[in-house]
């Protein structure tokens, strides 16, 4: 019996203050490189949306060594894509009593990472499937309810 592994992970920025073209620009450098090559391109390049792209390309490391135990070394950026937030809408006063409007672009950033050491599927072994009960008997766990001491009706003054 095989079982599907987790290989992925992602980060998310949500209402990233700056236009989703401009972050795009960025992404579309780091798309399917390696986590390393990843932080030297974002440190060098000269834009203002690296910052924040740099930040959740570390957390999606972050996560992906917590959560599966896997190695920086072996990360890819599997998937990295931008799309549009909510525009922030203000009104700016100008001469004569009129207002111009300005428009503040959001944009939500997604980070996959995969690593490439870690097998697609797993081996189950077969005794300890087989071993798990398929169901559950609802009337052997009993539980007792106290009425008095669990914030029932009687416990407020």
């Amino acid at each position: 019996m095989f079982e599907k592994r987790q290989t992925e992970v992602y980060a998310l920025g949500q209402h990233i203050a700056m236009s989703a073209h401009k972050a795009r620009r960025v992404i579309d450098q780091i798309r399917g490189r390696s986590y390393e090559e990843t932080l030297m391109i974002l440190e060098f390049m000269p834009y203002r949306a690296c910052y924040p792209i740099l930040k959740l390309v570390y957390s999606a490391a972050a996560n992906a060594s917590y959560s599966m135990g896997s190695n920086e070394a072996n990360l890819i950026i599997s998937k990295a894509e931008v799309n549009e937030g909510t525009t922030v809408k203000k009104l700016k006063p100008r001469a004569r009593g009129r207002s111009y409007p300005i428009k503040r672009p959001t944009c939500h950033i997604t980070i996959v990472v995969k690593d490439m050491s870690l097998p697609k599927y797993v081996r189950k072994n077969f005794l300890e499937w087989s071993k798990k009960p398929k169901w559950k008997n609802k009337y052997t766990d009993v539980t007792y309810h106290d009425l008095y001491s669990n914030g029932g009706v009687w416990d407020k003054k």
